[in-house]
Formats: structure tokens, C-alpha cells, sequence
């Protein structure tokens, strides 16, 4: 089913070019919306991922670029005019201020603020930095925004649950009066709604390998669903409420499910809706008398933040503080991943922002735009079982003009263990650019400024990267630009094989078959395929294989030889066959 839109002009200020109005139905679902666009979807072939996370800074006016690997103020933009408590979401060529009744559009490698748009209702959105987006969701109005493109808003028809994003950018979301689970696809001018919660139930939608997953807090169960309908229903073995607040993906594993009612946080094993063993689910004491906002995870870390406490808490996957730290006012802050794998908490006012290292949970302070409201430079956990302490910097702003802007049209095409990464040039902003700096996790690179491309290499196969590229002069480095790049999967290597064979005259004959270990490319084996006429087929994990009573034949047979390997949790894929003879017996004397 597909949502019913109708026409609602939502957007003010000057005029975007080449605008059309699509009009669009969905009767079933009740569900109605708007799409408004000016311009023909991006290519869906270019994956833009945003390095870093922008603040408005109220008393400043200005909206300030972190640098989340270095946490450290690498730009900044003058909005004047902000309203307090302004969120603030990046797109692939500009930046938002979003206030409650103004949103002001900047451009971020001129850094200079371009126009303002009415937002479509008044209350605080969810900011979702994903492909194709950015997105800004108004729960109770049942509004989702898109500042990407092409840009659009839909109205749902109704509230809505916590949002979930794909890799891809599929935003996913749960109508609460009518149960209605639905979709909203990259680049798309309609919602599809692809299934329906049980009526009276109630529940949420999170991403489990890259896959919507209901989660039905009135069965306690977790269920995959698409078009073609639910999939098995796996227990979480816990009793959750209604109010039970659901991470939006997992970590390591396991997903986060904070009970507010009894101030616990449950991490579940999700493995059942792969058909494998469920370890028991981990149940994690909150304080008393919190209010949290969250939890959001990445691959390995969850955070939470304690809006009553003024704290914010990180954990892995197995329940384990990793690092608690204060923020200086947590009431009206929400932790927010960005799409370089880091979680950011604003501070109340803009002054100050808490980084979260997304595979360790380490927490960094970043004061922005002057003094730091810390009265210690580092924060140390309440409790022994936090690793790391928290760490402070003060960041105050660069004078405007003197840091280049971020590169434009940052794009990577991936080889074997390599990519090639191509941006057009950075806006000097009054100094020429003398230097692009182009970081991936695990390394970096400078080339001159006036160069445009650059390969790197060493990057694993089969898993995706963000590489960004920021720019340089004599004030400094700019806010970076960034690209996701999916590596690609190859096939392992045919092996290379030896039968070990006696010379037998008359009936059967035991065979030893060997081999080399192919290339694998870095993907992990997880078995080798061996076949021999007129013998079951072999699957075993160590470079060998023997068979008792192989018939002799007076011609020569073929044994083959494959490896079956996979990149992380993706799906296995086939190597190259790799043969042998087995030699025909000699006849006897």
C-alpha cells in the first residue's frame, strides 16, 4: 500500500527552480502526505556520507562545525537570528538550522547562509543524518521532511514511533494509531506501508542486519517483515511496556531496549532471527529517578543520556560501562549518530558538545565557541568498570573566513582493497587552499591543493567506508566532506589441490586429497566444498579431506575443490573451483 498525498506547500522564502507538486493515494492505510520537488532525484549511484556534526551556538548566532576524529571546531557559519534550542542536520551540500518555526539552509563550502523554509509543525524534530537525506521527523505531527534529495515533506496521518534507517537510506517508521509499518525510500515521493502491527499491539521498528524488524512490546517478540509479509516470530524474553523506548540498530549483536517504567536497560540477542542459538538477554540497572532519551547505538556502543541526572552513559554490546559523563544540561538534549559512526549530544545552548567514540564509547567534551562550561578538564567515572575517562576540549571559533569551506562532489570508486577518491575544489574563503587532507578509519593522507583525486589503499574488502576530505590553508583545516564507499566482495582463489592415491588393482581404494589455501581476499573461510564422483560431497574446514572406498575406473575422474567464505555478517559467497585428477588404475602386469 502507498500513501494518499495531497498538495500542502509547506516551504517559504525564495522560490526553489523547476518545482513540481506530486500528488500521490493511499486510501487503506489512511495515511495522507505532500511531496514537493525542484529537482530530479541524485544519482543512486553516489553515496554521500557527512564527516562530523554541526551546533547553533544560541548566544553566538553562529552554527559550528566539530570534527569528530579530532574533536576539535573546524568551521563555522553566521545564522543570525536562530531560535534557542536550535538543532542543526547537514545534507551532502548544505546545512540546516531548525527551529521550531524557522528552518535557515546554509551552504557548506561557501559558508554562507542561503535561505529560510517554514517547517511543517512547531515541535522539536528527530534529525536523521543518513543517504538521501537529511531527514527531520515531527513524531506527533506525523511529518517526515526531506532536506535531501529531491526535497519533500509527507505527512503520515498520524503519530508516529521512533524512526529507523537502512544503510541505503531507507527511513522506516511506525504509525501508532493504525499500526501501519512503512517505508519511506531513498529518493522516493511516496510512503509504501508494508505490513500492520496486530491491532491493540504495540511496538516499534529497529534495523537488524540491514533489515526492518518489528518489535511488538504487547508478545514480547521480534519479527523480520517486508511485502511479502512476517517472518517468524523469536521471543525476547523479557517483559517490555508500552513505553518501552527501542535503539534504532544493533550493537555487536544485540539490541537496546530501555524500560522506563523500571529503569533498566535490556540488551537482546537478535541472533534468533537468523535461526542461530539466543544467548540470554543482559539487564542493566539505570538510575533511579532518570528520564532518558535514546538509547542509540552503533555497531559496538550504545549510549543513553539521563536527561533528570545531566549524564550521559555509554555501554558495549555485553552491558559494560564504558564511560558516564555530565553534561552541563541534558533537558532537552537528544543523542543523535552521525554517518561517521560517532554519537553527538548538544548541550542545551549550543556552548558544548559530548563526542562518543563509536567503537570504544569513549566520550570527548567539546566547548564551542569559547570557554569551557566544565569546571575540570576530564571527567572520571563513577564506577571501576569504566576503561577511559572522558576527555575536554575547548574548541573557540575561527575567525569566519579564514578556514576554507568543505570540498564539493566528494565521490570513491572501489577496487580490490583500494578506492579512488575524486572532490571538486574547496572555497578558499580569502586564503587559496595549499592542502586536502583525506582520512578513513585507520588512516589518512595529504595531497597539494590543487589536486582533485587520490587513491588509498589498504582499505578491507567487503566492508563499506566513509572517507572524507576536508581542506587546508594557512588559518587551518576546514569541516571535511565525505563519501561512503562500499567494498567490494570477491570470491576466493581456487585452491590449489594434490590426490594422494595407492595403486590399487581391483576394487576400492582410499584417496587423501590436500590443498593450499586460497586468497581469500580477507574474508573469513567458512568451509571448503569437495566433491568426487560417485562420493557424498565433503564440507570441511581444514585443508584436507579423505575418502575410504573410492571405485577404481580405468579412466581418470576429477575431484574439485571450493571455498565458501564471508565478509563480516554479509552473505556467503562461492570461490573459484579448483580440480585434480584422480589417476585410472594400472592395469595389472
Amino acid at each position: 500500500m502507498t500513501t494518499d498525498e495531497t498538495p500542502r506547500r509547506w516551504l517559504s522564502g525564495r522560490n526553489r527552480p523547476r518545482l513540481v507538486v506530486a500528488v500521490l493515494v493511499l486510501a487503506s492505510a489512511g495515511l495522507i502526505g505532500l511531496v514537493l520537488t525542484d529537482r530530479s532525484p541524485a544519482a543512486s549511484n553516489l553515496q554521500f556520507a557527512q564527516a562530523g556534526h554541526w551546533v547553533y551556538n544560541d548566544s553566538l548566532e553562529t552554527a559550528f562545525h566539530v570534527d569528530g576524529s579530532t574533536s576539535q571546531v573546524d568551521g563555522r557559519v553566521s545564522v543570525p537570528g536562530g531560535e534557542a534550542g536550535s538543532l542543526v542536520a547537514q545534507g551532502d551540500q548544505s546545512g540546516y538550522v531548525v527551529g521550531r518555526s524557522r528552518i535557515t539552509e546554509f551552504n557548506k563550502s561557501t559558508l554562507t547562509v542561503e535561505e529560510s523554509l517554514t517547517p511543517p509543525a512547531t515541535e522539536r524534530p528527530e534529525v536523521l543524518e543518513v543517504v538521501g537525506g537529511p531527514y527531520l521527523v515531527y513524531r506527533n505531527a506525523g511529518q517526515v521532511v526531506r532536506l535531501g534529495d529531491p526535497i519533500a515533506t509527507v505527512p503520515a496521518g498520524g503519530p508516529l514511533s521512533q524512526p529507523a534507517v537502512t544503510s541505503q537510506g531507507s527511513v522506516w517508521l511506525h504509525r501508532i494509531d493504525t499500526g501501519s509499518l512503512c517505508e519511506l525510500a531513498p529518493g522516493a515521493t511516496r510512503m509504501t506501508c508494508a505490513a500492520q502491527l496486530v491491532q491493540g499491539h504495540s511496538g516499534s521498528v529497529t534495523i537488524v542486519d540491514d533489515q526492518p524488524v518489528l518489535v511488538d512490546t504487547t508478545a514480547d517478540t521480534l519479527q523480520t517483515f517486508s511485502k511479502e509479509g512476517f517472518g517468524k516470530a523469536v521471543p525476547i524474553g523479557v517483559d517490555l511496556p508500552s513505553t518501552a523506548q527501542v535503539a534504532g540498530g544493533v550493537a555487536a549483536g544485540r539490541l537496546a531496549i530501555v524500560d522506563p517504567e523500571r529503569t533498566k536497560l535490556h540488551l537482546i540477542d537478535t541472533a534468533g532471527l537468523q535461526n542461530r542459538p539466543v544467548a540470554k538477554p543482559v539487564a542493566v540497572d539505570l538510575p533511579e529517578g532518570g528520564r532518558f532519551a535514546g538509547p542509540v547505538a552503533t555497531p559496538q556502543v550504545i549510549a543513553l543520556l539521563d536527561q533528570v541526572n545531566n549524564e550521559l552513559l555509554t555501554y558495549d554490546s555485553s552491558g559494560t560501562v564504558r564511560s558516564r559523563v555530565p553534561l552541563v544540561d541534558a533537558a532537552t538534549s537528544q543523542p543523535v549518530r552521525g554517518e561517521d559512526n560517532r554519537i553527538y549530544v548538544d548541550g542545551t545552548d549550543g556552548s558544548h558538545v559530548l563526542v562518543v567514540n563509536g567503537e570504544t564509547g569513549v566520550v570527548t567534551k567539546v566547548a564551542v565557541g569559547g570557554a569551557s562550561p566544565w569546571p575540570h578538564p576530564t571527567s572520571t567515572s563513577p564506577t571501576e568498570q569504566t576503561p577511559t575517562t572522558g576527555t575536554s576540549t575547548t574548541a573557540g571559533p575561527p575567525s569566519r573566513g579564514s578556514l576554507p569551506g568543505a570540498p564539493r562532489n566528494v565521490t570513491a570508486t572501489a577496487g580490490d582493497g583500494s578506492a579512488t577518491v575524486r572532490w571538486s575544489p574547496a572555497a578558499s574563503t580569502g586564503s587559496p587552499v595549499t592542502a586536502y587532507r583525506v582520512s578513513w578509519p585507520g588512516g589518512s593522507t595529504k595531497v597539494g591543493g590543487s589536486a582533485t583525486s587520490v587513491k588509498v589503499t589498504g582499505l578491507a574488502n567487503g566492508t563499506t567506508h566513509v572517507i572524507t576530505v576536508a581542506a587546508e590553508n594557512e588559518a587551518g583545516r576546514g569541516p571535511g566532506a565525505g563519501t561512503r564507499v562500499a567494498m567490494p566482495s570477491p570470491a576466493a582463489g581456487a585452491p590449489a589441490i594434490t590426490v594422494q592415491v595407492p595403486n590399487v588393482w581391483f576394487g576400492t581404494r582410499p584417496i587423501t586429497v590436500t590443498w593450499a589455501r586460497p586468497n581469500l581476499h580477507g574474508a573469513t573461510l567458512v568451509y571448503y566444498v569437495v566433491k568426487v564422483p560417485d562420493q557424498a560431497d565433503q564440507t570441511v574446514t581444514s585443508e584436507k579431506a579423505a575418502y575410504a572406498n573410492v571405485f577404481n575406473t580405468t579412466a581418470a575422474v576429477t575431484v574439485t575443490v571450493y571455498a565458501v567464505t564471508r565478509f563480516g555478517s554479509g552473505p556467503q559467497i562461492k570461490g573459484r573451483t579448483g580440480s585434480a585428477l584422480i589417476p585410472a588404475v594400472v592395469p595389472m602386469p
